[in-house]
């Protein structure tokens, strides 16, 4: 790895975090296997507080830093960026939504949370089932995928930004907060891809093929990475978007995704004790 030029290492390391991370899910959708709420509950809990320990602490403080060097009052700016960041994966979190919402019988229960709160929903299982007792094509099925993948590839652009981003602003690549906010998003990336990889299935896709065209929903993380990675290496205004649209997306990742699916999918004190854990862990890591 040391004689790796640190682009190669970044690229690398984004591909195994976005194609890798949704090319499992798709491996674990085309196998029908999943783990029980609880588990997926406390991972996403745990990866959500490290996640928010690494903005607040790192990502952020970075780009309140590098943004006083452009401007007198430099958090004005960051807090732009970050609101640029989360109204951007919102728009495109709204046209995951729109597109599969509807296809859930019971969310016509107002009393019903919009986000998902069983496992089977998450990946999108009951989504197909209600698309059976339908007889819904086979068509729809695999159209239905198709939109879903096209709609969590433009959603990996913004978190790859996130990867290259924290890249741009650690001192050791191996073991910096690029390589942590990379292993996280991969995690984060499993449950999207079984949600590509289920409908395309059951739309007549070979699980192979399925596993595969799951796998490149997360190659435009790679284009997101080099963008964060570059805006971060031309200068303090540069920097400053691009770390604070990094954290804009991912603070609105974990608390407009990860952590309402963490609490709904297992209704228990545990998920909060989780958080708190991986924020610790989270501040261990940046602070020693």
């Amino acid at each position: 790895m040391e004689a790796m030029s640190p682009f190669a290492f970044i690229t690398l390391v984004t591909l195994i975090s976005g194609a890798g991370g949704t090319g499992l899910g798709g491996l674990i959708g085309a196998l029908f296997k999943s783990e029980s709420n609880r588990t997926i509950s406390l991972l996403l809990a745990f990866a959500g507080g490290v996640m928010t320990a690494m903005v607040c602490f790192d990502l952020l403080a970075e780009a309140e830093e590098a943004a006083n060097q452009v401007v007198e009052h430099g958090v004005l700016l960051v807090i732009f960026a970050v609101a640029l960041g989360v109204a951007v994966v919102y728009l495109l979190n709204h046209l995951i939504d729109r597109k599969t919402r509807a296809e859930v019988s019971h969310t016509a229960d107002a009393a019903h949370p919009d986000t998902h709160d069983n496992i089977d929903e998450l990946v999108h299982a009951d989504h197909l089932n209600m698309h059976k007792r339908h007889n819904d094509s086979r068509l729809s099925l695999f159209v239905a995928g198709v939109v879903m993948a096209c709609a969590i590839a433009l959603h990996n652009i913004p978190e790859g930004m996130t990867i290259g981003a924290s890249f741009a602003v650690s001192s050791d690549l191996m073991w910096g907060t690029g390589m942590i906010m990379a292993v996280l998003i991969g995690l984060h990336n499993i449950p999207e891809g079984m949600a590509v990889a289920v409908p395309l299935i059951s739309g007549g896709t070979s699980r192979v093929k399925a596993t595969l065209l799951t796998a490149a929903c997360g190659l435009p993380t790679v284009l997101g990475a080099w963008l964060g990675f570059w805006l971060g290496d031309i200068g303090p205004l540069g920097l400053t978007l691009s770390l604070g649209f990094a954290s804009g997306a991912m603070l609105y990742v974990v608390f407009g995704e990860i952590m309402p699916e963490s609490y709904l999918i297992y209704r228990s004190k545990l998920p909060a004790f989780a958080v708190m854990v991986g924020l610790a862990l989270g501040m261990l890591m940046i602070f020693f």
